[in-house]
């Protein structure tokens, strides 16, 4: 059934509401999990506030008798998914409300609440939450929990703060969620609800190369906590890879070491980390996005285009092609600072205003003159203060691919490249400026760039991916502030003559870091 109704959607429709059905092994797996939190022979009291199809009751089934389910809810408000299910399980016990969960109300007696919830919200993402329904979720949610949900959350971020108002005290929760709320700034708001609202009891982190979803590239987790307060000296036990039942890896971290610690996917492979001394890549070098054109295939051309539209290449400059294709962690340049690379690519960067354009330069006018309307009125192109002007990126000696794989050759997601060359760069790269301090001494020594570059590229990995984040399917990113907060302490004390001062920063959940708009390339899920 669940085939059929998926089959009779279109992937973008069920994405914008983020419909995808929770593999029944998992689902049976988080249900055992759930029952054994919840203990031997109480009474169930089941609750599902993005039921679907209704998976997970289904595990419930299959793993607790019939006569110890006192009480099954769930809400679904798709009604192409809703009815058939309700169809199905209308000789159960399950109370099945078609309506929108954000809008309903929670039982007013303690009675009547429920005391194990398994969901799987919808991943939707928050820029689909329109027309005042963000602040109405916020301000809903802020009632429910204490905790306001940060504005660019997804709605299963509003799912969990909402529920808890439907939980019994000491009720168990597990939820399935992605991973992502553990490393960005709007899962702040989620970490400070299971740190001070709930008692937090264990997070298993999937391996992002084994993607739970077929038809969703997210790296997921199982969030358990109990709704009661934590306790001072509370432990949260944190496992990864594998199963629930049989992890690869376990830790045990404190609630306190975890307010100290904004990167929660480190664990469990790594530690918390304490107060850091030491130099940051920050303090060597001022990191910067490359280029945002607002439309690459209009504004970067090859030499063969430009020769084609009889363009003036006096108002181009090079810019480097995607990683892929450039094979070497090395640039070397021509005598005119073109990369020497198979694949070369030119961007417009003309500053001129369009009357001298239209003036001086016709043929770039008439060129020009195809992208308004369309280009022009792209998001990026509009706000600026000439539709066509780029921004100002100097070629960076050095550039990180700040997003890739973990399954390559050498195992090494992020890649440091010397840059000989005058081209600039998209926002494909992290661009690595050096800072007053080692610009000196590199202009005293031309060798210690190449010495600082070969360095980085030896940093442990590990190092990176901790300050990072990663998505499923093993794909990792670095963010500019994410890059500037790894150690490179090894590094700095070995550059001769050079007075840096290291950034003392005390790592805290709290702490202002870097927000980020969007996870790269993502499809929604919804179990």
């Amino acid at each position: 059934m669940q085939a059929h109704l998926d089959a009779e959607k279109t992937p973008s429709e069920r994405n914008r509401l983020g419909q995808f059905a929770t593999p029944t092994a998992l689902a049976r797996e988080i249900l055992r999990f759930g029952v054994t939190l919840l203990g031997e022979n109480q009474p169930i009291r089941f609750f599902d506030p993005a039921i679907g199809t209704g998976s997970f009751f289904s595990a419930l089934l299959h793993t607790a008798p019939a006569e110890r389910i006192e009480a099954a809810k769930g809400f679904e408000v798709d009604t192409h998914y809703g009815e058939p299910a309700r169809e199905l399980w209308r000789q159960t016990s399950l109370d099945l409300e078609l309506a929108d969960f954000t809008q309903a109300l929670p039982p007013a007696l303690e009675a009547d609440r429920f005391n194990l919830l398994i969901c799987n919200p919808p991943y939707v993402r928050h820029h689909h939450i329109v027309n005042g329904e963000k602040t109405r979720l916020q301000d809903k949610t802020r009632a429910a929990c204490g905790i306001r949900i940060a504005g660019l959350a997804g709605l299963y971020c509003y799912f969990l703060g909402l529920s808890h108002v439907w939980m019994q005290r000491g009720g168990i929760a597990g939820w399935l969620i992605p991973s992502e709320f553990m490393d960005v700034n709007y899962g702040e708001a989620v970490k400070r609800y299971l740190l001070e609202k709930v008692t937090l009891l264990r997070i298993h982190r999937f391996d992002p190369n084994d993607a739970q979803f077929d038809d969703a590239l997210v790296s997921s987790a199982v969030v358990w906590f109990r709704n009661d307060p934590p306790t001072a000296r509370h432990t949260v036990e944190f496992t990864f890879g594998d199963s629930l039942s049989t992890p690869k890896v376990s830790r045990v971290v404190s609630i306190t070491a975890l307010r100290k610690e904004p990167k929660w996917t480190r664990l469990p492979v790594l530690d918390v980390r304490s107060r850091n001394t030491g130099y940051r890549l920050s303090d060597l070098f001022a990191i910067k996005r490359g280029i945002a054109t607002g439309h690459n295939k209009f504004f970067i051309l090859t030499r063969e285009q430009i020769e084609a539209h009889n363009l003036p290449i006096e108002c181009f400059r090079p810019i480097l092609p995607g990683p892929r294709h450039v094979p070497a962690d090395e640039i070397e340049a021509d005598q005119n600072g073109v990369p020497l690379l198979d694949r070369q690519l030119f961007l417009l960067d003309c500053r001129l205003p369009e009357a001298e354009v239209k003036e001086r330069y016709p043929k770039l006018w008439e060129y020009l003159e195809t992208g308004r309307g369309n280009v022009s009125k792209r998001y990026l192109c509009r706000t600026r203060t000439v539709w066509y002007f780029q921004e100002e990126r100097a070629p960076a000696p050095i550039l990180c691919t700040y997003l890739g794989r973990s399954d390559k050759k050498n195992g090494r997601p992020f890649r440091f490249i010397l840059n000989h060359s005058e081209a600039t760069a998209a926002n494909v790269y992290l661009l690595l400026y050096p800072k007053p301090a080692l610009e000196r001494a590199i202009d005293r020594d031309n060798t210690l760039l190449r010495r600082a570059w070969e360095s980085l590229n030896s940093l442990p990995l590990s190092s990176l991916i901790g300050e990072g984040r990663v998505y499923g399917g093993g794909l990792y990113k670095l963010e500019p502030k994410e890059l500037g907060n790894v150690d490179v302490t090894a590094i700095a004390e070995k550059i001769p003559g050079v007075e840096l001062q290291p950034t003392i920063r005390q790592l805290g959940l709290f702490d202002e870091c870097d927000e980020t708009e969007d996870a790269p390339a993502e499809q929604n899920h919804r179990m």
